[in-house]
């Protein structure tokens, strides 16, 4: 008896009665061109130029047994640990819901929704700036190797979501849940907390965060508030902001909004005021805005009071 053709012939069978998945590979990138400026007492950058650049590469497919999953890798030449800005897989089904894993850039519960109305002005004058010296806001943030779930439709207008993030060196396992709630036209009501999981105790506790918008015709308002509390109250932050803005056509529109930052123990807050105008037209969107930073490190200094412009082109293929 010839085994070797035997077993040949027994894996060929096996081969052809695997039942193939179809999938789908897709790339999508993003790039921007901008001219930027910072002035104050302190700085005077004066003229620069920037770019942005990225790449994600995207796969998904349906099994046999209904889920679907996708993987997901971006490249980003201006991140830190290159060559991956993020990478997740997504396994997601309408009867179980939605589970990411991000082996790197993963959002935790609040992380997800805290974005200030604004949109983070207090950002482009964060410590990473040169000589400005400003504050950058606290959060949850879990970083590498968390997980995000979004549970089913339980009805409508009505998101529910839940994150961990895994138990690391002299740190417990972190918990968090948000809420999102749609249901009225116009409407979009969010909450959440999640664990701040520091090294010590003093360094541990949570962060919460509401956000309200409305939108009526062209305008919309919206107000968010996001709080981290841990057990040494100096480490205490507290971001309240606020926006308005028209859509004066689909292409168009501007914004104006202000961040105000809460820090504990410090008895002046950091405030940020922001106007900015975009046009879209195709995947091209130019935008030019005027950002103002008073007290960026929490004391009335006078080389704490900083100004920036910005005009960009982007561009999403």
């Amino acid at each position: 008896m010839n085994i070797k053709k035997v077993g040949l012939t027994a894996l060929a069978a096996s081969l052809v009665s695997v039942s193939a998945h179809a999938g789908a590979l897709s790339v999508s990138g993003a790039a921007s061109i901008a001219m930027e400026g910072y002035s104050g007492e302190s700085l005077n950058a004066g003229t620069t130029f920037s770019m942005g650049n990225q790449v994600t590469m995207s796969g998904s497919g349906e099994l046999d047994n209904g889920l679907n999953v996708s993987l997901s890798f971006t490249i980003d030449q201006a991140d830190d640990t290159l060559p991956f800005d993020g990478h997740s897989v997504t396994v997601s089904s309408d009867e179980l819901g939605t589970l990411v894993f991000s082996g790197e850039g993963g959002s935790s519960a609040t992380t997800a929704m805290d974005a200030s109305a604004a949109g983070n002005v207090w950002d482009t004058f964060d410590g990473a700036r040169g000589a400005i010296t400003a504050i950058a806001q606290k959060d949850t943030g879990p970083g590498d190797n968390s997980v995000l779930y979004t549970l089913p439709s339980l009805m409508d207008g009505l998101a529910i979501s839940a994150s961990y993030q895994p138990q690391g060196s002299n740190r417990e396992s972190a918990t968090g849940y948000s809420l999102a709630y749609t249901g009225i036209e116009g409407l979009t009501a969010k909450y959440s907390s999640t664990d701040e999981v520091g090294t010590t105790v003093a360094l541990s506790g949570d962060q919460t965060a509401w956000h309200l918008s409305y939108a009526y015709g062209p305008v919309t308002v919206t107000a968010t508030n996001s709080e981290f509390d841990v057990g040494t109250a100096s480490s205490d932050q507290e971001l309240s902001s606020f926006a308005i803005s028209y859509t004066i056509s689909d292409e168009l529109s501007v914004t104006y909004g202000e961040d105000t930052i809460e820090k504990g123990g410090d008895p002046t807050d950091a405030e940020y005021s922001v106007i900015s105008a975009s046009y879209t037209a195709g995947g091209m969107t130019i935008a030019a805005s005027m950002k103002e930073g008073e007290n960026t490190n929490h004391t009335t200094a006078t080389n704490e009071d900083f100004e920036y412009w910005s005009l960009s082109a982007s561009f999403a293929f």
